[in-house]
């Protein structure tokens, strides 16, 4: 009897088996889809007691604006976060197959995961699609060694820094950044700084805008995720009426063209008898 059970167990995480059909495709001749550019402006600095992790909530695909305020700051543990760059899925899944393997180790340990391992399983997961995963992360967080903070590209390079951006606001943000920056900051002033930054990039690329979100994340798993920061895009407000009176725009000229039937009477047949353009020096209104 057969079973409704599958004979075999999918493989775990990302699946590839149309490369060898888009390759044979293309040999074909079939052009391929043109890619669409993502557009992000993420951030992040180490302060005194912790680190800042910032983001815009823009998400588009090529010049469509897809979400006017999504999120690009990920848990992947108690005392971590990730801000994504990239592609929004390819971000999504990855965050949260990290999340749920840290948890597990977490649990088997018993104590608090540090962030260089969370780096870790990040840069050998994306490694070993050699940047296919269109992921770009910046991971802070504060374990038993103080605050940590990582540059994670999407084919697996890493590098720890004190402040960092990524996404199509890189320039802007990280002249702010460069320029204001300074070791043992005050957690306000992070926080500012961070603002300004991300500002930078949502007034200076097409591809952020909207808000700010902010994470504060200090020692003992202190976690303040601060949705919406500051808006950045206020939408303007209608201060007045726009209802025009009757004659409030001028007529400049004015054409009078008197048309009847032909003389066989045919509906068809139209005569223009006479035509008159005056011009209109003034006009009253009411």
């Amino acid at each position: 009897m057969e079973t409704l059970m599958p004979k075999e167990l999918p493989m775990p995480g990302f699946n590839f088996e149309n490369c060898k059909r888009n390759a044979m495709l293309a040999g074909n001749g079939y052009k391929p889809p043109k890619m669409t550019k993502t557009g992000t402006t993420i951030c992040a600095v180490v302060f005194k007691d912790g680190v800042v992790l910032g983001a815009d909530t823009r998400s588009t695909g090529g010049d469509i604006v897809a979400n006017k305020n999504c999120e690009k700051l990920h848990y992947m543990a108690p005392n971590i976060y990730c801000a994504g760059a990239g592609t929004a899925a390819d971000c999504d899944k990855t965050t949260a197959m990290i999340s749920s393997q840290l948890e597990l180790h977490r649990l088997n340990t018993g104590r608090q995961v540090r962030v260089v391992a969370a780096q870790r399983m990040v840069k050998q997961m994306l490694f070993r699609y050699q940047g296919h995963i269109g992921t770009y992360l910046i991971m802070g967080g504060v374990d038993v060694t103080g605050p940590n903070l990582y540059e994670i590209a999407a084919h697996g390079s890493t590098s720890k820094v004190p402040f960092c951006t990524m996404g199509s606001g890189t320039l802007a943000a990280m002249s702010v950044l460069e320029s204001h920056w300074k070791p043992e900051m005050e957690e306000e002033d992070a926080k500012q700084l961070v603002r300004e930054a991300i500002r930078a990039g949502i007034f200076n690329d097409m591809g952020s805008g909207s808000n700010v979100d902010l994470v504060v994340i200090k020692a003992n798993d202190n976690v303040q995720y601060l949705r919406g920061f500051d808006e950045a895009n206020v939408k303007g407000v209608r201060r007045d009426k726009y209802s025009y009176k009757k004659g409030t725009t001028a007529v400049l000229t004015e054409k009078v063209r008197k048309i009847q039937l032909g003389s066989k009477g045919e509906g068809c047949q139209f005569v223009v008898e006479s035509e008159e353009v005056r011009h209109v020096e003034a006009m009253d209104t009411f």
